[in-house]
């Protein structure tokens, strides 16, 4: 089985600072146990996509349909403690 090793987001991202800064990206690289043709993939990621690069496992969207759904689960207990609140205020006596 190949298992291929797996790099951190903040790894990616200081790697590729490093390479922003040196001349020598072929140096940054064997530095850091890489190889370069997997520091320029990193800098493309980083240009394409910026703050969103290098989401790790799993699909971001899986995550915000789960950030959703908890949000909805909240949002639906909230209405019926409201429910409640005014069924108990509409059986006061005036």
């Amino acid at each position: 089985m190949d298992q291929r090793k797996q790099y951190s987001k903040e790894f990616k991202e200081a790697a590729v600072r490093l390479a922003a800064e040196s001349k020598n990206k072929s140096g940054v690289a064997r530095d850091l146990g890489i190889n370069s043709s997997m520091l320029r993939r990193w800098e493309q990621e980083s240009d394409q996509s910026g703050e969103k690069a290098f989401p790790g496992k799993g699909n971001p969207k899986d995550e915000e349909m789960a950030a959703l759904k908890k949000e909805n689960l909240r949002l639906k207990e909230e209405l019926e403690i409201l429910k409640k609140a005014v069924g108990i205020l509409g059986q006061r006596p005036r």
